[in-house]
């Protein structure tokens, strides 16, 4: 199967809000599909659609070992809602197909409770913590137009920005 592009920053689609899908058909699962291809292949852990340039609320996910075909458990959510958090904090660090290389430690709520609609079109609400609550919680942000980065000091997202930027430049000049 093919798969998309990642969108980059600074692309304007990574800080659009997407829309809410009303009705989970072959398209969407299609989607759904290549979007969890896309990922593999980048490698990383969840991908949301505004991170290949759609504007739906739909993301995926899967946080178990991945070498292995069969060991996979990927997830699809399609308009999740998170539904409780928990008050301890959790901090790890981040990183993001969408800024690429560059990592920093942010601070989420430890637990998270979800209520979204599966691949299938049911209704589902699942309890994540630690690693599964932060890739929930930022793939979410980024249906939401929210970047890991924006979570951390000015003075780190700007360092953060400037290395990207000088990457861009330096791929450009090649």
């Amino acid at each position: 199967m093919d798969k998309y592009d990642i969108i980059k920053v600074p692309d304007p689609v990574l800080k659009a809000t997407a829309k809410a899908v009303g009705t989970v058909d072959d398209a969407l699962r299609k989607q759904l599909d290549k979007m969890l291809v896309t990922m593999y292949d980048a490698p990383g852990i969840g991908l949301a659609a505004n991170q290949v340039g759609m504007l739906n609320r739909v993301l995926v996910m899967d946080i178990a070992q991945r070498e292995e075909i069969d060991t996979r458990k990927p997830i699809f959510m399609i308009n999740p809602e998170i539904i409780w958090t928990s008050d301890e904090p959790s901090l790890w660090e981040e990183g993001c197909l969408s800024i690429p290389g560059q990592y920093a430690e942010v601070e989420r709520p430890l637990e998270v409770r979800v209520r979204y609609i599966d691949y299938h079109g049911k209704q589902q609400e699942d309890l994540f913590e630690g690693l599964g609550s932060h890739c929930v919680q930022h793939e979410i942000d980024h249906l939401n137009g929210v970047l890991f980065i924006d979570h951390i000091s000015s003075l780190k997202r700007n360092m953060i920005l400037k290395k990207i930027k000088k990457q861009m430049k330096e791929s450009e000049a090649l």
